[in-house]
């Protein structure tokens, strides 16, 4: 049986399908649910710098904590105040979990496909994170500090794609609208889950379901290709 096409639609509506060669993750609010942490963390910074109340980042997920620092203080003071966060977000993981079907979906992703992340935290927050919410961490994992523009820029996307070395078409599964516009512009399909943001703000993703427990990874068969459906 001949392999489906890149991006192909299966005859019902409310699914969608595309071959591919590997997977791309976010991490924060795709992975990991560290969305009431990330906000709790936010708080404290802003209280350690007297900043108000209406200084906290929006939106704020999906970015990198130094390109929200950036537009808060002034420039002597970014790189401390980088470090004097990535610290704390290393350390307080009270909270964090693994989104439903994340385990799941790696199980079958494993030896199926290359699969990697991509976030915008620093490489301790992300090790950090991904222990307490025991799932693994992959071979390829870009972070803060691999790249020198953030998301939305596709720079993130466009490393992890050259690390994962994938022979064909790699999907990237996002929740936030930066990553989105990132995976998109590095040249991969999308798929955005709705754990962080409402699916109005996602559009520009190919397709947009609720969680991970509505994407499902066929392994091929013979000659053919992996196949990745979701369920809207």
């Amino acid at each position: 049986m001949a392999a489906r096409t890149h991006l192909d639609r299966l005859a019902h509506p409310e699914t969608w399908s595309t071959t591919l060669a590997g997977i791309l993750f976010d991490l924060d609010g795709t992975l990991v649910d560290s969305t009431a942490v990330v906000e709790r963390q936010w708080w404290t910074f802003l209280d350690w710098y007297n900043l108000p109340a209406n200084a906290f980042p929006e939106p704020l997920h999906g970015k990198r904590a130094e390109d929200h620092i950036r537009n808060l203080l002034p420039a002597d003071q970014v790189a401390d105040a980088v470090a004097r966060l990535s610290a704390l977000e290393a350390t307080d993981i009270a909270g964090v979990a693994a989104v439903p079907g994340a385990t799941r979906l790696l199980d079958a992703v494993a030896g199926v496909v290359p699969w990697g992340i991509v976030t915008s935290g620093t490489m301790a927050v992300a090790t950090a994170r991904l222990a307490a919410a025991g799932l693994p961490t992959p071979g390829v994992l870009v972070t803060a500090e691999d790249v020198r523009a953030g998301k939305p820029d596709p720079e993130p996307y466009v490393i992890g794609l050259e690390r994962l070395g994938a022979a064909g078409p790699v999907v990237v599964v996002e929740d936030a609208p930066a990553g989105i516009r990132s995976g998109r512009d590095a040249g991969c399909p999308v798929v955005a889950v709705t754990t962080s943001h409402p699916a109005e703000e996602l559009a520009e993703a190919d397709v947009v379901v609720p969680d991970l427990t509505s994407i499902d990874l066929t392994a091929p068969a013979r000659d053919d290709s992996a196949v990745l459906t979701a369920a809207r």
